[in-house]
């Protein structure tokens, strides 16, 4: 059974051999399951295994040759398919990680002016950031990091950066929201919220769960959180279940009854109809354009 650490962790990835950079070949049968952040940024490429990734307030699918940016104390996890965590499975979970502090090579290197585009993408990744169609030699370039001597890797880490920084097809993950939340005093309690929805955003919850979890009353816990997100929790629960369905609607595994439900919805016409608000299109049409792209 797959069970999951949804308690926020803060992970200490001091290098024991005193680097400020470090890569890792981590190949596991599955991925660490700990929601968790630390002061490193984080670039990850992952090169086997699907599952579910959470990153902020975005949850999404996964898989093979997917390119992740993650900032400084921003709150993830890689969640490995079910099947991962058979007692008879034969499948692994493999990446390359880099971990690194914004101030590894100074506290002034990324503010010179030939630096100016990495500086620009490490602001970025304080919610995350995908890389969409990179090209094979740059995945390439970051699968052979860790092949490389500790002096080398800085060398070749910036080449990466810097073709990172002016790659087109950078999608921003976590919501602004989020990350100004995240950032504000409250976010203890926030992290309780953000922990439950996690876990159970496809289950059927509502905002009087999360009023007991916060420790509020109802009517409480909704100004808190529209004044927090600028939105209701159900807008907000519905737009993490939507985002969900729509990457198992691009794997073609299931039919959209079937995702609906495995998405939290309990009806396919409620579904359909907030599919339709945050996409402005069906899922039946959101499908057939993918397809085409």
């Amino acid at each position: 059974m797959n069970t999951t650490n949804t308690k926020l962790h803060l992970l200490n990835r001091s290098s024991v051999s005193n680097e400020s950079l470090t890569v890792s070949h981590n190949k596991h049968p599955n991925f660490l399951r700990v929601w968790h952040f630390h002061p490193e940024f984080e670039l990850v490429l992952i090169l086997k295994s699907t599952g579910t990734r959470f990153i902020g307030d975005n949850i999404q699918k996964f898989e093979e040759g997917e390119v992740v940016l993650i900032g400084k104390n921003l709150p993830h996890m890689w969640l490995n398919d079910e099947a991962y965590f058979q007692g008879n499975t034969t499948l692994t979970a493999e990446a390359i990680a880099v971990h690194f502090k914004r101030e590894f090579l100074g506290t002034e290197f990324f503010q010179i002016p030939e630096m100016k585009s990495i500086s620009s993408l490490l602001d970025r990744a304080d919610r995350g950031i995908k890389f969409q169609g990179l090209k094979p030699l740059l995945l390439e370039k970051i699968s052979n990091l860790i092949t490389y001597d500790p002096t080398s890797r800085i060398y070749k880490i910036i080449e990466i950066l810097d073709h990172l920084a002016k790659h087109e097809g950078q999608i921003l993950l976590s919501s602004n929201s989020y990350l100004n939340s995240f950032r504000k005093t409250e976010n203890k309690r926030l992290d309780k919220i953000y922990e439950f929805v996690f876990q159970n955003f496809n289950t059927q919850i509502g905002s009087s769960d999360l009023a007991e979890i916060a420790g509020m009353n109802k009517s409480a816990f909704s100004r808190f959180f529209k004044k927090t997100h600028k939105k209701t929790f159900t807008a907000y629960l519905n737009e993490i279940r939507v985002g969900y369905a729509s990457r198992l609607l691009l794997e073609n595994k299931e039919s959209i009854t079937e995702i609906a439900y495995l998405s939290g919805f309990n009806n396919i016409s409620n579904f359909n109809r907030q599919f339709k608000k945050i996409h402005r299109i069906s899922p039946s049409s959101y499908l057939k354009i993918q397809k085409q792209k």
